[in-house]
């Protein structure tokens, strides 16, 4: 089992975590770190089982928060996805329909391009 020195506060401390765990760890101190360090700044120094109770309530605060936004977000997500399913059931999908050009009106304007070009080169013999 791994040892890892944090730093938390300013404090040193070697705690122990499982094999592959150590960047998750290090990850946690580093939050821990900053708001252990922002008490420090603005309380000063203060006992270490006091900062890191301070600390830890600081940043379960701040998950607390960003786990209403996580349940709020979900439930907007249900209720997309309940009306995107209750429309895709009830048939109301906007149903689009392209016309399909004739063959005979395909060739009649190729036809009509091909006599404007014509025409086009006969004028521009006629100007030249």
């Amino acid at each position: 089992m791994p040892q890892i020195e944090i730093t938390i506060g300013g404090r040193n401390f070697e705690v122990a975590c499982q094999d592959g765990e150590e960047q998750f760890l290090m990850t946690a101190a580093a939050m821990l770190d900053v708001e252990a360090s922002s008490l420090s700044t603005q309380v000063g120094r203060m006992p270490e089982s006091r900062m890191l109770l301070m600390a830890g309530l600081l940043l379960a605060d701040r998950t607390a928060g960003l786990e209403d936004k996580v349940r709020a977000a979900e439930e907007k997500l249900a209720q997309a996805q309940a009306q995107l399913e209750k429309a895709t059931t009830q048939g109301g999908v906007e149903r689009i329909e392209v016309p399909v050009i004739p063959t005979e009106v395909i060739e009649t304007m190729s036809e009509i391009a091909t006599r404007v070009e014509a025409m086009a080169d006969d004028v521009e013999g006629r100007s030249a």
